[in-house]
């Protein structure tokens, strides 16, 4: 069984799993699209499957896709543990400009469904993890944005010493949310 939690945020929701363990190890129904759309309302069709690896420190983020080729996305940890965080963009939703935090796990196996319009971003807690995440649209090199981590408007605790954090070069750069304009 699948349970599926409303967030804070209007159209996110937390997946939680059931999982099964015996002596050989867990299993896991990750994902079902009747149980989703049962739940949510939403209809999804998942086109693209991403995974990254990251150590810990790491923080990518905050990253969304503009205009038409605005992503969501259904995002997991498959190895270790992440803050994973998420940001309301969408201009006419009640929770505009709204921030959710949560984290993920590979002992939780708890999920994240990121609606598009969204900005989203991760930060390794453990040693290393593998993150993967689905999405609804194709990535398009021209709709690719992201407004800088430590933004001021949505005052997100990242739970982790700055100083410590690993960026890369591209988040490091990017624009806050007043230089953005949206």
């Amino acid at each position: 069984m699948l349970e599926i939690e409303q967030t804070p945020l209007k159209d996110c929701f937390l997946l939680k799993p059931s999982v099964f363990r015996d002596h050989r190890g867990t299993f896991l129904e990750s994902f079902s699209q009747r149980r989703f759309e049962e739940v949510t309302g939403l209809e999804m069709e998942f086109v693209q499957d991403n995974q990254s690896s990251s150590k810990k420190g790491v923080l990518r983020g905050l990253h969304f896709q503009k205009g038409k080729y605005a992503q969501s996305k259904l995002v997991r940890t498959v190895v270790g543990k992440v803050l994973d965080v998420v940001v309301d963009l969408r201009p006419d939703s009640p929770t505009y400009k709204k921030s959710f935090k949560v984290v993920l796990s590979d002992e939780n196996h708890h999920q994240l469904f990121v609606p598009a319009g969204f900005a989203h971003g991760f930060l390794t807690l453990s040693e290393i993890s593998v993150f993967a995440y689905k999405c609804d649209q194709y990535f398009h090199k021209d709709a690719d944005a992201g407004v800088y981590y430590n933004d001021p408007t949505f005052n997100i605790d990242w739970e982790f010493p700055e100083d410590e954090l690993i960026l890369s070069e591209k988040d490091a750069h990017l624009p806050t949310f007043k230089e953005l304009g949206l």
